[in-house]
């Protein structure tokens, strides 16, 4: 393609992670223009960055949401923006509810807000999986379990509260993501202590599900068509009983890939996806855990494999969909440093009652020999140090 025009910009709203950070980097390095918009600019390391051309300043959506829709519209207004990249879930609902709005000034690289509820709603997930007929753990909502004399899981139900899926909240409002709790087998936990701890909203129970590896296949698609897909192996997460992953590597799973655009296919997806699944210790079999409408933290992964996902992006909204590379390189393996550390961490000081401690000897060796291994790392860059040190000042400044 010829150097893209100046009128050809995106914007990338701040996660303060580096999935903002590796869409400024791949968009940025190939002379596109990049805005980022955050709501504290000194704070972003996606801000710092050297292929940042410019920062803009948006409201918190936990502050006011539709204040932070509105901002995100009048940037995405401008002449020089092509499309907005969703980097946290609040990003793609705002996206999604108000498509037609954005849509007039940009191209929507995101899914219909009927697909979104569908992604966002895990009760409405697990039905729409056994459409598609995809596996997934025993779901329902927690006043409809009578059996709770087993191992579960309590999940809050939507990826995020706002007005559109629970009735307590105003249009305004938004309230983030709910830590699960796990239930050992035993009397129901007490109703009013659960709601308080999801916010007031019913969550959704499912079973327990021993798990052998966290796999995802991230997916970019084109009204209800994938044009670029991958698929990682979890091979160590935040702490020692799973969560967001800090050592990951790209792998050929053909039957994971299937599954995941089953369900795409079904819900007509657009836009980008990362749909994630556990393979289970005592079957074998893959079960689906969620679905991100959204850029995802292990993107440098994909990106840096050749998976690049933020420039396929921007490539469907100029009209360039059949210049989007699918070839990625298998085996390729990236680490989030500080997450590394809280993966220690936890192996020092958490008790989950469903998943057993790794030692203290061993989780030493499986850092140290896959950091040796594998010496790529999700903020580092030889050519763009700023947004790792910012990163590490954050993290510093978070601490006191």
């Amino acid at each position: 393609m010829p150097d893209p025009p100046e009128t050809d910009g995106v914007l990338v709203p701040e996660s303060n992670s580096a999935k903002s950070l590796t869409c400024v980097r791949s968009l940025g390095s190939r002379g596109i223009r990049v805005v980022v918009a955050a709501e504290d600019p000194a704070r972003s390391p996606a801000a710092a960055s050297r292929y940042c051309d410019e920062t803009v300043t948006v409201p918190s959506p936990h502050e006011n949401l539709l204040a932070y829709k509105n901002a995100l519209l009048s940037f995405a207004a401008r002449s020089d923006i092509a499309t907005v990249i969703p980097n946290r879930e609040e990003d793609a609902f705002v996206l999604s509810r108000y498509r037609s709005a954005f849509a007039e000034h940009v191209a929507p690289i995101w899914p219909s807000f009927e697909a979104l509820a569908t992604a966002q709603d895990g009760y409405a997930l697990a039905g729409a999986a056994a459409e598609a007929g995809v596996p997934a753990p025993e779901t329902a909502l927690f006043d409809d379990v009578t059996d709770w004399d087993r191992e579960l899981i309590l999940k809050a139900r939507y990826a995020v509260l706002t007005d559109a899926y629970v009735d307590h909240l105003g249009p305004t409002e938004c309230e983030g993501q709910i830590p699960p709790r796990q239930h050992a087998p035993g009397p129901p936990p007490d109703r009013e202590a659960v709601l308080d701890h999801m916010l007031g909203h019913v969550p959704v129970v499912q079973e327990y599900v021993p798990i052998e590896t966290e796999y995802s296949v991230r997916a970019l698609y084109d009204d209800g068509e994938a044009v670029l897909t991958s698929v990682r192996r979890q091979d160590r997460g935040m702490s020692y009983a799973g969560g967001a992953s800090v050592f990951r590597q790209l792998v050929d799973e053909p039957e994971l890939e299937a599954l995941a655009r089953r369900l795409l296919d079904h819900l007509d997806w657009h836009g980008l996806a990362t749909v994630q699944f556990i393979e289970a210790a005592d079957t074998g079999e893959y079960r689906l855990l969620e679905i991100n409408p959204r850029t995802w933290t292990s993107i440098p992964c994909d990106v840096r494999a050749g998976a690049d996902y933020p420039y396929a992006v921007w490539q469907l909204a100029v009209g360039d969909r059949d210049g989007i590379d699918t070839d990625h390189e298998i085996g390729y393996a990236t680490h989030l440093l500080y997450g590394e550390l809280s993966y220690l961490r936890s192996v020092l000081v958490d008790d989950y009652p469903n998943v057993e401690r790794p030692t203290v000897a061993r989780s030493l060796w499986d850092v140290a020999s896959s950091v040796y291994r594998h010496p790529n790392f999700d903020f580092v860059a030889r050519d763009d140090p700023r947004p790792f040190l910012r990163a590490v000042r954050n993290r510093i400044a978070g601490g006191r």
